[in-house]
């Protein structure tokens, strides 16, 4: 029998949620009007999304972790599959997504989380040996290379990053040496750089990224349309609602870069706030982890705890011109429902290893 979910992740969650929604409508209303006929069309689809992961969020809730764990290797290799399904040219897939009969999905979301439950699962069983390079080290170098193969052909180079983060981060909280981790990096960063060099598309975002206004008609466009709604907002925003950046200004207003819109609209403080919220559940995430009563508990809630904040900053360094543009959304606040249900998904998890933390 398990214990109490932790009553803060599901407050700072429901508040995220709600934040999410409100944001996304102010942030699509303009596109889905043009688009779809309706200023409300988007915002009810990720509505939609949001009930499912709402669900989906209180069934994890309820089951035992260790089970969930137990299966993580089906988890890994079905969403595994379902990836590759969107590279194959059989009219299913497109690009990124699968198409579900009237809906989509993006698999690489179910990947991500998969991946964390897999890499929680053994290392945990691994114990110590972890702390060797070929029996501890290599095994998930291996995994991880074969998932990033596929991932980059989609193309998506933004997971790539967000899969070696997580693998890396994951050996570091299960006790890796550093000397193995940082070789790796150094390691992996040549193929990152081929991946760019030998992807026009990708080239011209890095180009854009270390000098927008010599590209501000086309690469660059979008960093400096970010930068002026970001600094247009001053300390309290434009009001909800009023963005100017929304109305077809900023391409992706609605996606990956809602931040800017919030900035727009609600100002540093308001987008202080919001950021709060992710901040704090992160938080929660790590005091869930340092409660946890074994091991895969622990692993489990660090690395959905370091998956939140590392794609989050990664998005808001994005917005602000620090980092290239990724393709990559903001949890909670981008559209995009298979990004809402698995990350309402990896807060159930989180709720699972709370319920059955050791009593303080």
């Amino acid at each position: 029998m398990g214990g109490q979910a932790d009553r803060r992740t599901i407050l700072v969650t429901s508040l995220l949620v709600l934040a999410g929604l409100i944001a996304l409508y102010s942030a699509s209303a303009p596109f889905s009007l043009r688009h779809f006929g309706s200023d409300t069309s988007m915002l009810l689809r990720q509505g939609v999304a949001a009930l499912v992961g709402v669900a989906l969020l209180g069934v994890l809730a309820a089951v035992d972790y260790r089970r969930l764990a137990a299966i993580s290797d089906l988890l890994l290799l079905g969403s595994f599959a379902m990836t590759i399904l969107t590279i194959l040219p059989f009219g299913i897939g497109d690009g990124r997504w699968l198409a579900l009969g009237p809906a989509s999905f993006q698999p690489t979301e179910l990947l991500k989380f998969s991946l964390i439950l897999y890499l929680a699962s053994s290392l945990a069983r691994k114990g110590d040996r972890v702390r060797t390079f070929f029996d501890g080290v290599l095994p998930f170098l291996i995994v991880l290379g074969v998932l990033a193969a596929v991932v980059v052909v989609q193309p998506d180079l933004g997971m790539v990053l967000v899969l070696g983060a997580v693998t890396l981060a994951m050996l570091f909280f299960a006790g890796a040496k550093l000397g193995h981790l940082a070789g790796i990096v150094a390691g992996c960063a040549p193929l990152v750089f081929l991946a760019v060099r030998f992807a026009p598309y990708r080239m011209a975002r890095l180009l854009s990224f270390l000098n927008p206004f010599a590209h501000s008609t086309t690469s660059g466009y979008q960093t400096i349309q970010s930068l002026i709604a970001v600094g247009s907002g001053g300390l309290v925003g434009r009001g909800l609602g009023a963005s100017r950046a929304k109305l077809f200004y900023l391409p992706q207003s609605h996606n990956d870069f809602i931040a800017s819109i919030l900035a727009e609209e609600l100002g540093f403080l308001g987008m202080l706030a919001v950021l709060g919220l992710l901040g704090f559940l992160v938080w929660r995430a790590f005091v869930i982890a340092e409660r946890a009563s074994d091991r895969l508990g622990r692993l489990l809630a660090l690395g959905i705890g370091f998956a939140l904040g590392f794609q989050t900053l990664l998005n808001l360094g994005v917005v602000v011109g620090l980092l290239p543009v990724t393709g990559l959304t903001l949890p909670f606040l981008s559209n995009g429902g298979s990004s809402l249900i698995v990350t309402l998904g990896m807060v159930g998890v989180l709720l699972s290893v709370s319920r059955r933390e050791v009593p303080r």
